[in-house]
């Protein structure tokens, strides 16, 4: 079993903002009546919210080894419908509300706003033994491609975020990132590992009432992507009286450094804690962090590999970097590394694939302290007139100059689109970037549009932004 709830019997494990709790003997009991409903090793297709009938699946399933994909709950039906037909799941469990579009489907199970269904597919695929769960890297654009993670990998990934912040039952985490995200996720496995608190929210912090229920419950921790960090920034978060609050965690991508000095200076200043980490759902979820009380001094840096894990840089030749201050591919070598992806039915009886190692597609620094830095994608780079450009770093000094900006770049070699929100800059956003990389202005078109677009883990989705130039 990956986590013991019984240890934590009496506990409560979740909090819902209406009002609901559920304590961890009531949360083995309600696991136990689900699986049992089940029956058998499948797979199941779980429609995902920030609910206690959503994380009574979740856990219903990990423990009893029946193979959950987790999946939004507001996912486009037909992307959805897509999804069921590549992988004919055995079960659907999914909110009430959803159910009546699925009428020719059997109901097994009833439980906190939560349905199980049984689907009529004839088609089973074989799953692999140590399959533990499939996750989505690709937020809600509805891709068959999954991460194929292992119960060893959930395990060991739990275990080691637990031990770097080292979580106890006293924490309070409340949601601010969909479960079925991976980083989302691993804020609730390690979170139950400890006995701790979860409060369940999906109002998002735009609300005035994640901010009421935050208070009340007396939060200790949230966790966001570089979007939300730039949200609290705009909302001035800085001024708000947050006495219970201790740790706040990133990871989702590069903080802007202005944005990441800032918080670090607010923890700093308060007594909190903020802590910069790195992952992919390729690693679990985490690989490395930045100790709290080197937020200030190492400004910029994702840190250093968690516990149990190894990181290093490779050259274009596969060497080995040994020198700081040299950029390489990063590749993160441990436990939580995992099987590899799942495009089809058929690949879910596949094996590991990567045995523990990982080449990240970051590119990386290391400091003379061993503090790493990541400076962009291997393949978020354009040649500009034979100029290498990377593009991660453009987006970056474009919000470092314009605050409260919104902006992506993208585009094909000798090419940049620049895409902003704000008409009134866009003439000083291309006067900037031609400055900043001394290169012919010629190669570089603003594009103003209404709004970035971004998947529900809040990533920049560039993809969608070529229909303004393909």
């Amino acid at each position: 079993m990956m986590w013991n709830f019984n240890k934590f019997s009496e506990n409560t494990a979740l909090q819902s903002d209406d009002g609901t709790q559920l304590t961890y003997r009531e949360l083995e009991e309600e696991t136990g009546r689900l699986a049992t409903a089940i029956g058998e090793r499948c797979l199941v297709f779980s429609m995902c919210s920030n609910t206690i009938g959503s994380v009574i699946g979740y856990t219903a399933f990990i423990q009893h080894r029946i193979v959950p994909v987790l999946l939004n709950a507001h996912l486009d039906p037909e992307l959805l419908s897509g999804l069921l037909k590549t992988y004919c799941p055995a079960y659907l469990w999914m909110p009430d509300f959803m159910t009546e579009k699925y009428s020719d489907w059997q109901k097994i199970y009833t439980s906190k706003g939560y349905t199980l269904l049984k689907t009529d597919y004839e088609k089973v695929y074989p799953l692999y033994e140590e399959l533990g769960l499939l996750l989505t890297t690709s937020g809600s654009t509805g891709s068959p491609k999954f991460v194929r993670q292992s119960y060893k990998n959930i395990e060991a990934n739990t275990r080691q975020i637990a031990e770097y912040l080292e979580l106890n039952q006293e924490e309070r985490p409340i949601t601010t990132l969909p479960m079925n995200y991976t980083y989302g996720l691993s804020i609730i496995n390690s979170h139950l590992l400890v006995g701790a608190r979860i409060l369940l929210t999906d109002k998002t912090m735009m609300e005035r009432g994640f901010w009421s229920f935050m208070k009340e419950q007396k939060a200790t921790s949230f966790g966001g992507v570089p979007y939300t960090y730039e949200m609290l920034d705009k909302l001035r978060f800085f001024r708000m009286d947050l006495p219970d609050l201790k740790t706040m965690t990133q990871a989702g991508g590069k903080l802007i450094p202005e944005l990441h000095k800032k918080f670090a200076e607010y923890a700093a200043e308060k007594g909190k804690n903020f802590v910069v980490m790195y992952g992919q759902c390729e690693a679990t979820a985490r690989m490395g962090y930045l100790p709290a009380k080197k937020a200030v001094e190492k400004c910029g840096s994702m840190g250093i590999a968690i516990p149990g894990g190894i990181f290093h840089l490779i050259d274009v030749n596969g060497e080995t970097i040994t020198e700081p201050h040299v950029t390489g591919e990063l590749v993160y070598e441990g436990e939580n590394v995992t099987l590899g992806y799942a495009e089809c039915g058929e690949d879910l009886i596949k094996g590991d694939e990567r045995k523990g190692i990982l080449q990240t597609g970051d590119m990386a620094q290391f400091d003379e302290d061993g503090y790493y830095y990541i400076v962009g994608r291997r393949k978020r780079f354009l040649k500009i007139y034979g100029n290498r450009v990377n593009l991660d770093e453009v987006d970056r000094m474009i919000k470092g100059k314009f605050e409260n900006l919104e902006c992506a770049s993208t585009g094909v070699d000798d090419h940049m689109y620049l895409f902003v929100t704000d008409e009134a800059c866009a003439d000083q956003v291309k006067e900037f970037v031609v400055a900043k990389t001394g290169l012919n202005q010629a190669a570089f078109q603003v594009i103003v549009i209404d709004s970035i677009p971004k998947n529900d883990s809040g990533k920049t989705l560039y993809r969608e932004l070529e229909k303004y130039y393909k």
